[in-house]
């Protein structure tokens, strides 16, 4: 698309947006809560997204992902705001970016409020990586965001102050909190997914025959998982906390929209020296199986 006909297509979507987003239309979007974008306001980056129709409209089925990612950034709002005030251009990576919702997100608030903010978004998927170009192209935004397909492992991540991962499955989680560890970003901020390593500890602690006060948990599937999701994120939050960060979990989205509504927001500050000894004294009591990553930072 040539930049004149992406200026009259954007002009043209503009007007859509504005036409149909009433602010009755927008309240219920919304049901009366801040959000970082509005449609009517950023309809070029929801359309990129593939959030928005051609005519401007927001099918139901993805209201769910407007939602979700805008509460993300609307809680990392004041790790962002502290970045500002250290760094004349806040340098973020997206840890596992899929399709780059997020990523974008975060580029188009930045710039809409005068803030210079450059991103990096690398997924192990080339195709991935290929589309999160083309709609960074489309939103205008491939000026201070960029993409690489690769795996974390062999990415230099110094120089980043932030370092976030949207629903990053399993133990990738773990490679992105790895990453920022390393790389001593200021702030790591993580939505896990899908906590399955504690949960295949115990499941073999299970089919051994071992015994404990956290046997029943170990032998009954659902109980297993569950329990495992929550105490995983309670260990990535002591081994943080061990290596210097001041970390809070918290609910970012109603859990009528996603069960997996945990964002784990760790600063680089005093940490906890106790911190180390409760993650081990945690695994201990639950059965000896602990993180991977406890190894890893």
């Amino acid at each position: 698309m040539s930049v004149a006909t992406r200026a009259s297509w954007a002009t043209a979507l503009a007007d859509r947006a504005r036409t149909h987003w009433t602010p009755e239309r927008t309240r219920e979007l919304t049901g009366g809560k801040e959000l970082e974008i509005l449609p009517a306001e950023a309809p070029q980056l929801l359309r990129a997204l593939g959030i928005l129709d051609g005519d401007a409209t927001m099918p139901p089925a993805r209201v769910r992902k407007f939602l979700q990612i805008n509460h993300v950034a609307r809680a990392m709002r004041p790790a962002m705001a502290e970045l500002r005030t250290r760094h004349d251009v806040v340098k973020l990576l997206d840890a596992g970016c899929g399709r780059s919702y997020l990523t974008l997100l975060l580029a188009w608030v930045a710039r809409s409020r005068g803030h210079r903010l450059e991103v990096l978004g690398v997924d192990r998927n080339a195709e991935v990586i290929a589309e999160c170009r083309r709609r960074a192209e489309l939103a205008e935004l491939d000026d201070v965001v960029t993409f690489r397909a690769a795996a974390l492992e062999t990415v230099d991540a110094g120089g980043t102050h932030g370092v976030f991962a949207l629903h990053a499955c399993d133990t990738a989680t773990c490679d992105a909190i790895a990453l920022g560890v390393a790389a001593s970003a200021e702030l790591i901020a993580v939505a896990p997914c899908c906590q399955a390593e504690l949960a295949r500890g115990w499941k073999e602690l299970a089919e051994s025959g071992a015994t404990g006060a956290f046997g029943t948990v170990w032998r009954t599937p659902h109980v297993r998982r569950e329990t495992a999701a929550h105490l995983t994120d309670a260990m990535r939050m002591l081994l943080l906390r061990a290596r210097g960060y001041d970390t809070t979990a918290m609910e970012f989205i109603a859990a009528e929209h996603t069960k997996k509504n945990t964002l784990l927001r760790a600063m680089r500050g005093t940490g906890d020296p106790h911190a180390r000894a409760e993650y081990e004294a945690l695994v201990a009591a639950t059965g000896g199986r602990g993180l991977a990553l406890a190894q890893r930072i």
